[in-house]
């Protein structure tokens, strides 16, 4: 249990400084930016229960706005996700495979990872990116962004999984 909790102490800390330190600093075209610290959200075990989840998400969340001086916006972001992310594991997990799961490529399969990877980063950055702009006055542009930003999380993301199962 204990080494559990370090475990995700380790990838908290990790992600939180490679968010911070560079990931904020990539701007793909000037759209796109990659938010890999929700990856840690994404990969808690599906017996995790809702307010715990939440919890992580909040501090996860919050530790990101302090570094990147965003007053709030990614902690309410991530406690949304964490909030609806047990409603997509369900949805795009089959039944036998649900008790006490790790989501990933290896657990769920190729296709049902990328649905449910693809489906909550996009929730995430449909929140984020709204709450950033707060202005509905050019929405080419935000929809621009959020699709790209989602695209650049989704091949990172899927980067570290390809690394992380092997």
């Amino acid at each position: 249990m204990l080494v559990n909790y370090l475990h995700k102490i380790g990838w908290f800390v990790g992600l939180v400084l490679l968010q911070a330190l560079i990931l904020n600093n990539v701007h793909i075209g000037g759209y796109a930016t990659p938010f890999l610290y929700i990856y840690l959200i994404l990969k808690f075990d599906s017996e995790t229960k809702r307010n715990s989840l939440m919890l992580w998400a909040f501090f996860l969340g919050l530790t990101v706005d302090i570094f990147s001086d965003t007053p709030g916006m990614n902690a309410a972001a991530t406690v949304l996700l964490a909030f609806v992310r047990p409603f997509f594991l369900r949805l795009f997990t089959p039944r036998d495979i649900l008790d006490n799961m790790v989501p990933g490529i290896v657990s769920m399969g190729f296709l049902p990872f990328l649905k449910y990877l693809s489906v909550c980063v996009l929730v995430h950055h449909t929140v984020l990116l709204l709450v950033d702009s707060f202005s509905f006055a050019h929405p080419g542009v935000l929809l621009l962004r959020i699709a790209t930003s989602t695209v650049i999380t989704i091949a990172c993301i899927m980067a570290v999984e390809g690394l992380e199962s092997r």
